[in-house]
């Protein structure tokens, strides 16, 4: 069965003064129908950018320069723009990690929901604002017909957050990708949320790329996980296996911060993400690895696949150099 969503060697780059940002680079991933792919990863990764490529909504002076991307066969990056704006918000939606910056302050959250409607599905105005009250009530807005009429500074954080999944679930599009759709929620409302989310795509056949910094939230919901790391996923596979069975130290690492009752404190992974306009020779993780030798220093690793498991190392395992486990 051909993937709802294939991501053949996406690269995007950002000029900048004395080089270029490389902040996705040859990245490649696939999503079928009716399931859930995770990108994970710390803040400045390239997970979010491999979103907006996606949507052909990379901010300028920012290019995709090189890729497919294939949703239903079709190469997205050959459509011109009308034909993007056709498909955004009707096949494939977006939920934004920012609302306040998503959201239009001079209309009513009412009249932004069911401008979608109107758009892809040629809805008349009343038809449309009582499917806006349908999907306020759906994502779990309290008194939705008096929200209707409500403008988003009006609203909390949360259920600013909440008006954008309903404008993205309005079309029932086939490919939903939110980027840290819970982070505006409280713990309570975040479970809701995500629970929403995935019975949406599950009962509906439809796909959701989630894009999360938590582990907790990917534990949830995911089937297949991707771990981003400097622009390059650095371990994919099924998130069974990728957390019984980490083999990236970056992997490892993220998961020996989680939280635990065994442990007393946190498990903090040394240094920092590097900059992307000047990556460390040869692996891109080496400053921060404990496992690193010569090699790393010299070549950059590739990503090896082995059946839905990849992972990009030279020392793959839980144990690395001196005995891998895995």
């Amino acid at each position: 069965m051909t993937p709802l969503l294939e991501v053949k060697n996406l690269s995007t780059r950002f000029p900048v003064d004395g080089g270029v940002v490389r902040a996705v680079d040859d990245v490649s991933f696939s999503l079928d129908r009716g399931e859930v792919l995770c990108l994970v990863g710390e803040s400045g990764c390239g997970k979010s950018m491999t979103a907006l490529s996606v949507m052909g909504l990379v901010p300028e002076p920012g290019k995709v320069v090189e890729g497919q991307i294939l949703f239903g066969g079709r190469d997205l990056r050959r459509l011109d723009a009308e034909e993007m704006r056709k498909i955004r918000g009707d096949r494939i939606s977006m939920v934004f990690q920012e609302p306040m910056s998503a959201l239009n302050p001079v209309f009513s959250v009412g009249t932004q929901v069911a401008e979608v409607l109107r758009y892809h599905r040629q809805m008349d105005w009343s038809t449309a604002l009582q499917e806006a009250l349908r999907l306020l009530k759906l994502v779990g807005i309290s008194d939705p017909a008096r929200r209707l009429r409500d403008y988003p500074h009006q609203m909390s954080g949360g259920m600013q957050q909440r008006v954008l999944i309903a404008m993205a679930m309005a079309c029932e599009p086939d490919l939903i990708i939110a980027d840290e759709p819970t982070t505006a929620l409280d713990v309570t409302v975040q479970a809701q949320i995500l629970s929403l989310m995935e019975r949406l795509i599950r009962e509906h056949g439809k796909s959701l790329l989630l894009i999360t910094h938590d582990l907790g939230v990917v534990a949830q919901v995911a089937d297949h996980v991707c771990v981003m790391y400097a622009g390059v996923i650095v371990e994919r596979g099924r998130v069974d296996e990728l957390f019984s069975n980490p083999q990236h130290p970056y992997t490892l690492g993220l998961l020996d911060s989680l939280p635990s009752p065994e442990r007393r404190e946190f498990r903090a992974i040394p240094g920092a993400v590097p900059d992307l306009a000047s990556l460390p020779g040869g692996c891109r993780f080496r400053p921060r690895c404990g496992r690193a030798g010569k090699i790393c220093a010299e070549e950059e690793p590739d990503l090896v696949m082995k059946g839905e498991r990849g992972v990009r190392c030279h020392f793959p395992g839980r144990r690395g150099r001196g005995g891998s486990e895995g």
